[in-house]
């Protein structure tokens, strides 16, 4: 019996950290995102993961950055890539390819503004373990 009370103690604690976690509120979910790993592979501390990408017509990643380097094929539709000063840097469509570099100061987002979906094929060499992006607050545009 005291081993159940030790258990229901640990989870009850568990449970109240949990909830006092505080929660990244100024992130930007992705909308109309799905993606589908091909192939992962970790070579010298390096995750080489291939990534298939659908964005849907007015979906986008939300805001974010990588830990590691991204190449990007886009296979069909059109990719909306803008920065953290709101500017568009790039609007890349079927055939282009692309690099995003890495660092939190590399704050970008990706839309579909197209009428049909756009589908990214995208290399990450990312350190070990690490995720594929970190959501970022909108730095101000006035979009999602």
């Amino acid at each position: 019996m005291p081993r159940i009370r030790r258990v229901i103690a640990l989870a009850g604690a568990v449970a109240a950290v949990v909830g006092l976690t505080p929660a990244v509120a100024n992130a930007t979910p992705s909308s109309g995102v799905s993606a589908t790993i091909i192939s992962k592979v970790t070579v010298d501390g390096k995750d080489y993961i291939l990534r298939q990408i659908t964005i849907q017509p007015g979906g986008s990643t939300g805001w974010h950055w990588h830990d590691g380097t991204l190449y990007a094929y886009v296979e069909q539709g059109t990719l909306t890539h803008t920065e953290s000063d709101c500017t568009t840097a790039q609007v890349y469509s079927r055939g282009a390819t692309f690099v995003e570099t890495s660092g939190a100061d590399n704050v970008h987002i990706g839309r579909n503004l197209g009428p049909t979906p756009l589908t990214l094929d995208v290399l990450y060499v990312d350190p070990a373990g690490s995720p594929l992006s970190e959501d970022a607050p909108n730095p101000g545009c006035d979009f999602q």
